[in-house]
């Protein structure tokens, strides 16, 4: 333990050098001396410097990796949504780790792997694919059974505008405050689709707003619920929900993405790969393709 103390202390000595001196710090001025009279190797050891995390880190950078961690901390130590929190903590540190510009390594540098990738992003490739998943691991058995759960998920439209009449408040412009309000649905891949569409620049705070309002749902929700329902209530025991035929888990998302998608056919991308998902899930032919 204190070796790995140790280690960490001397790298996070090694990021504040450049907080503490102002700015970015360069090899010449940590060895004036020497770098007059450099030689091949000495420069070598310069110019390897100055591109390295180390001199090129800033404040910023540092805040947002301790975010990142904080989210892995979460999801591995109290199980917050680690499919969600792992992969965003590690995005998150990705996405600030320092380098001197023009290498094509950054997310916004034309060329790049990473910004290739973000491409999925600002596109919205992967919130489809998001629901692809979600679909192919969900049972709708209860809400078949019981279609008056689509009541629940309609308060989620409350959260909306409410969201939006606050984000107007603040003075965000219209389709800033709409991209901003899916967050008050608990939705994360649709408000990085909306997002993608209505307000780009906006895309990183608004996805990890959404994932961390939805991660800290386990936390939020607890004593929200102790606040309005009583302790009778909760301790109410549903009746279980009847049993629900094959024939009904295959025609549900048959029959509900031709019916949301003639309704809203803006949401085709989004319901179409989620009710896909599920027809693979319950189709009982394509297991293999289910599970993967």
């Amino acid at each position: 333990m204190k070796k790995f103390l140790t280690v960490f202390g001397i790298l996070l000595i090694l990021y504040l050098i450049p907080l503490v001196t102002g700015g970015k710090i360069m090899a010449q001025d940590l060895f004036p001396e020497v770098s007059e009279n450099s030689n091949g190797l000495v420069r070598g050891l310069e110019t390897f410097w100055d591109y390295t995390g180390f001199a090129n880190v800033q404040l910023q950078n540092l805040v947002m990796i301790g975010v990142g961690l904080f989210f892995i901390f979460l999801a591995i130590r109290y199980h917050y949504e680690p499919l969600l929190l792992i992969p965003i903590g590690m995005g998150i540190m990705l996405g600030n780790i320092p380098f001197q510009p023009g290498i094509g390594v950054g997310i916004y540098e034309e060329g790049s792997v990473l910004n290739y990738l973000y491409f999925g992003v600002t596109k919205g490739i992967y919130p489809p694919l998001i629901f692809l998943g979600i679909g192919a691991m969900t049972d709708f058995s209860s809400l078949i059974s019981n279609p008056r759960l689509m009541l629940l998920g309609a308060a989620a439209q409350v959260g909306i505008f409410g969201t939006f009449i606050g984000a107007v408040a603040l003075g965000f412009e219209v389709h800033e405050a709409g991209a901003i309000s899916i967050i008050g649905g608990a939705d994360g891949p649709t408000a990085i689709f909306a997002s993608a569409k209505l307000a780009p620049a906006l895309i990183g705070s608004i996805a990890i707003a959404a994932y961390s309002y939805m991660a800290l749902v386990p936390v939020i929700q607890p004593p929200i619920m102790r606040l309005f329902i009583s302790k009778k209530e909760r301790l109410i025991r549903m009746k279980p929900p009847r049993a629900v035929s094959k024939l009904e888990k295959i025609l549900f998302p048959i029959i509900g993405f031709l019916l949301t998608t003639f309704i809203s056919p803006t949401a085709m991308p989004l319901l179409g790969m989620l009710f896909f998902g599920n027809l693979l899930k319950e189709s009982g032919v394509t297991e293999r393709l289910a599970e993967t």
